[in-house]
């Protein structure tokens, strides 16, 4: 009698590990809760985030056009500003359009196979910018500390080795996420805390073991943000100790005028990580988890138009001289 009683409770517990099985393969999508926002607030956010990708794709192609055009942006320094611009929108398109269309449709579900997409090129886009502002600021030390050698230096075989690197890299840890992600089960539970698929919620839906995949990340976090970052610091602190040997406010005038567009950048592109990282690791709500997430993601790549183009002398001129040749066509 015990033995059919144990029988029957293994093949029990056998159906419902099939059945578990099951449900785990079948995720055909998962449901993205979005941002929290009240509902009668939606069309006010709706058109305040619809104008702020706008600006962001506008911004960043007007500075992709005016380095096309003019030949005297035609140098090494314009050449990556060129590629970071490109990444930006590429950057928010990956995440803002499909969070308006849940917004304005309220229709939050998002195909697996969309998902694993969103996920991957969010995380190459985002390594991408990391890798893309190490590289500028080893552009602006050779200029400041090597001036006599840069056009020797930053040739453009180098110039085209440090995008494909960079391009290469992103590619790699992206590609490493996605294949080690495609491999886990998830739950029944297909609902993501976010506005758009995080590499972390994805990981807190699965039911299997992602102690491998929790490493990889852990991993490529170190490469992809604490080595650009040493290189930044490292560049910068050549440059000001390169400033402090002649000290002269020309010099300082100069480092400024060269420095100080990329530097802005850096500061609001870190500001905002770092801010993610703590609000995150100190347990806080999800809620700050997801306006940090958009800061990074929305706010950042629509600013950095805005600096490049207030603060670079080289930039508003080209754009002056854009608007006269326009206005010359016209009369």
């Amino acid at each position: 009698m015990f033995t059919d009683i144990s029988h029957i409770l293994h093949f029990s517990a056998e159906i419902k590990k099939r059945m578990k099985r099951e449900n785990q393969s079948s995720t055909s999508k998962f449901l993205l809760l979005g941002l929290p926002i009240q509902p009668e607030q939606q069309g006010v956010f709706f058109a305040l985030f619809l104008g702020m990708y706008l600006t962001t794709v506008l911004g960043n192609l007007l500075i992709i056009l005016l380095i096309r055009l003019d030949a005297r942006l035609h140098t090494p320094m314009y050449f990556f500003l060129s590629h970071l611009a490109f990444t930006d929108v590429s950057f928010s398109s990956v995440t803002i359009p499909k969070m308006l269309m849940n917004m304005h449709t309220q229709q939050q579900s998002i195909l697996y196979v969309e998902c694993i997409s969103q996920m991957y090129f969010f995380i190459l886009f985002g390594c991408l910018d990391n890798f893309l502002l190490a590289v500028m600021a080893y552009d602006r030390y050779v200029a400041i500390c090597q001036p006599l050698h840069y056009t020797t230096v930053m040739r453009e075989g180098l110039c085209m080795f440090l995008l494909a690197g960079s391009w290469l890299l992103s590619c790699v840890i992206a590609l490493s996420q996605t294949i080690l992600l495609v491999q886990l089960s998830f739950c029944e539970d297909n609902i993501i805390p976010h506005f758009f698929c995080d590499l972390a919620a994805l990981l807190k839906l699965s039911c299997s073991d992602t102690s491998v995949n929790e490493l990889v990340i852990f991993t490529a976090g170190t490469a992809v943000v604490i080595l650009p970052l040493s290189g930044i610091l490292v560049s910068y602190g050549l440059i000001g100790v390169s400033i402090l040997r002649v000290p002269s406010m020309k010099g300082i005038c100069k480092a400024l005028s060269t420095c100080g567009s990329h530097l802005s950048v850096v500061s609001l592109f870190y500001g905002i990580i770092m801010a993610l990282y703590f609000s995150t690791s100190s347990g806080k709500s999800k809620d700050k988890d997801m306006i940090a997430s958009l800061m990074y993601t929305m706010v950042t790549p629509m600013l950095n138009p805005f600096i490049y183009s207030l603060r670079n002398r080289d930039m508003k001129l080209a754009l002056g001289f854009l608007f006269r040749r326009n206005n010359f066509l016209i009369q």
